[in-house]
């Protein structure tokens, strides 16, 4: 199950002074991205609990979701089922998952099924999981050159951390009213509120404060592969970064012993060093078995143990992240993406919470482990890093890397392997190629309007989008399928994601006017239509948003009666259920101004990973398929949909 989570955020507002690049090194201001007059954790203690919803709204959103996906008999059938549970066993499992969750206030119902689910995949994380988000050229093209823009970034990435760890990091915090809430004065009358209230101060001001419980694993962590069910690890102790080159893997300090920066000329320096190591490519590259099935690679782990190289893998899992410097150039859009998604799985360590990849023409991205956690805490830092670096670099293209002995601070790690470890590695490489030969992947930009046009004649920019995808698989394949939207709901204490639902009546009957019916509906009733789905996808999004949706509240109770050894209901074996699951579109959406591009793979055999942006004057998307599926087609079906809805929008009828 993929999600990065349509992100509710409001914009990025940093309140760092920005810092010159006269500054001196030795400033303490050098150690801090800037210094929130709140502090981070503020707000955790008194979020609001993930509510657990009613059972009868469930089911009426879980039938109301079915509708559009079932025939007549179909939906008869499922219906009954849901009613039967409704009644009867349903509404017994639903009042244990809420007296299990009114013993757990410290978490909410969600947090260790979701954890349990992801960890307990054994399938390999490398497009199944893993997702990635390339960050944006800097503006000054100088400052692209692969050494100068990873010097810069992980010199932002420490001071990031540092500033997380100090408690100095600006709290997420979505504002609706930011002229009243994310002002100075608000800010130092909120910092003596007490953290059992400071939710409620910002409540009162139109400002929804978001978890940040995800954030300490963003350093130092790792997943580990264990058989039947990884476990992630994490050592805040670590001061080293791990690199990666040509399958080589090194470590070298960015922190003193003080917990203060290296000098980033020194940083430079390293990385320089391991830029012009003559060492040849590794003949046996270990980041393979990252990308293999959990349990094969756990048992290769171990081996790896008993071979004595538990300290090198110690230094692997303990490292502040995991930076990989690439010897290929990008071409365009879609090799960043098979790039960045997966590479050649020579020169990554899948397993890592995040990885910043860095193309030798200094195309950038980071590619992260999707069990810890899901994309606010990513994009957070993915913002900051990029505005940091870009804004007050501590290198330029003219510094001079340190004259320090790189040679003795730069370790390279090397591992004993064994012969069955060696052809561990060779089928992990072989499976690996299987797997991603496999994904095809293509963009598409549609530049005749975006987000203004449509706000302007008061529809939902993220509504039509989806309603364009809907329009554009019925064009290609003549269906509704099951499809997903995952939304944040990281406004409550240890939220993870809910399930918003695009395919609806609504999106149904519209695509079949736009698309089998051209000219049967006048433009006054087309756009009546659009204005329908419209609204209908913002109450499906608020309510996902605020953790009134369906797909979890179902999930957790079948989380629930399996970890009990009870008996599934038959709403849990009905195929219109396993349909609904079997997401052939799945969708997420971001828009930063750090982010270039994300994307991820499909999520069954026969779906699209549609990641997507509705940009102020146009909207682009980024989506892969399998051989199934045909993501070439699936554009050109799309634009069209757009095409035709903005046409509608302009009076002009279909033709």
């Amino acid at each position: 199950m993929f999600c990065y989570c349509r992100l509710l955020t409001a914009p990025l507002r940093s309140t760092s002074t920005a810092l010159t690049n006269k500054r001196s090194y030795s400033s303490e201001d050098r150690e801090y991205l800037h210094k929130s007059i709140v502090p981070t954790m503020h707000y955790q203690k008194s979020l609001p609990r993930l509510p657990v919803p009613k059972l009868e709204d469930t089911i009426k959103r879980y039938l109301a979701a079915q509708r559009p996906l079932l025939d007549d008999d179909q939906f008869s059938t499922t219906e009954k089922l849901a009613r039967d549970f409704e009644n009867g066993v349903g509404k017994q499992m639903h009042e244990e998952l809420v007296a299990q969750d009114k013993q757990n206030k410290h978490t909410s119902y969600i947090s260790a099924p979701w954890f349990d689910m992801y960890l307990s995949a054994r399938d390999s994380v490398v497009l199944n999981f893993n997702p990635f988000m390339s960050f944006n050229p800097d503006p000054k093209t100088e400052y692209n050159n692969q050494l100068v823009r990873a010097t810069n970034m992980v010199a932002s990435a420490v001071r990031f951390m540092k500033t997380l760890r100090a408690g100095l990091l600006e709290p997420e915090v979505f504002h609706l009213n930011p002229a009243k809430s994310d002002t100075d004065s608000f800010k130092k009358l909120i910092r003596w509120v007490p953290s059992s209230l400071s939710w409620y101060g910002a409540f009162l001001v139109n400002a929804y404060p978001l978890d940040m419980s995800q954030y300490f694993r963003l350093f130092n962590a790792t997943r580990i592969p264990k058989q039947g069910k990884d476990e992630l690890f994490t050592d805040p102790k670590g001061r080293h970064l791990l690199v990666m080159r040509g399958g080589n893997m090194y470590v070298f300090d960015v922190m003193d012993r003080d917990g203060n920066l290296v000098k980033p000329a020194e940083i430079q320096a390293h990385l320089k060093h391991i830029l012009s190591d003559p060492t040849p490519a590794a003949a046996h590259p270990l980041g393979l078995l990252t990308s293999e099935n959990r349990d094969t690679w756990a048992r290769l782990r171990e081996k790896l143990l008993a071979t004595g190289n538990g300290e090198v893998l110690g230094l692997v899992d303990s490292a502040l992240f995991c930076l990989c410097l690439d010897d290929e150039s990008m071409n365009d859009h879609i090799h960043i993406s098979h790039n960045m998604l997966h590479g050649d799985g020579t020169n990554r360590w899948y397993d890592k919470s995040f990885s910043i990849i860095m193309a030798k023409c200094g195309n950038a991205a980071i590619n992260f482990e999707h069990s810890w956690g899901d994309g606010v805490a990513v994009l957070r830092f993915q913002n900051e890093v990029f505005k940091d670096s870009t804004e007050n670099p501590l290198v330029n293209p003219g510094s001079q890397p340190a004259a320090v002995d790189s040679a003795s601070a730069v370790r390279r790690l090397q591992f004993n392997l064994d012969a069955e470890l060696e052809n561990g590695v060779i089928k992990a490489k072989e499976n690996f190629h299987t797997a991603v030969s496999k994904l095809t992947i293509d963009a598409m930009q549609f530049m005749k309007g975006g987000k203004e046009q449509l706000k302007k004649k008061k529809l939902s920019p993220d509504a039509i989008a989806q309603l364009a995808f809907q329009m554009g698989f019925l064009r290609q394949y003549g269906q509704t399928v099951a499809t997903y939207e995952s939304c944040s709901t990281a406004a409550f204490r240890h939220g993870r994601t809910e399930t918003i639902r695009p395919a609806t009546i609504h999106t149904q009957r519209c695509a079949q006017a736009f698309v089998q019916q051209p000219g049967k509906h006048s433009v006054e009733q087309l756009i009546g239509m659009l204005s329908e789905c419209s609204k209908y996808h913002g109450q499906l999004t608020k309510e996902a948003a605020m953790a009134q949706g369906f797909d979890r509240h179902l999930f957790a109770m079948k989380y629930l009666a399996n970890s009990k050894g009870q008996a599934l209901h038959s709403l849990y074996q009905d195929p219109a259920y396993a349909a609904i699951n079997h997401n052939i579109l799945s969708t997420s959406t971001l828009t930063s101004p750090a982010v270039n591009l994300g994307g991820f793979a499909p999520v069954v055999p026969d779906g699209f990973g549609v990641g997507y942006g509705v940009h102020d004057e146009w909207i682009g998307c980024n989506v892969s398929s399998y051989p199934e599926r045909n993501v070439h087609e699936f554009l050109q079906c799309v634009h069209k949909s757009l095409e035709d809805i903005f046409s509608v929008l302009e009076g002009k009828p279909l033709s």
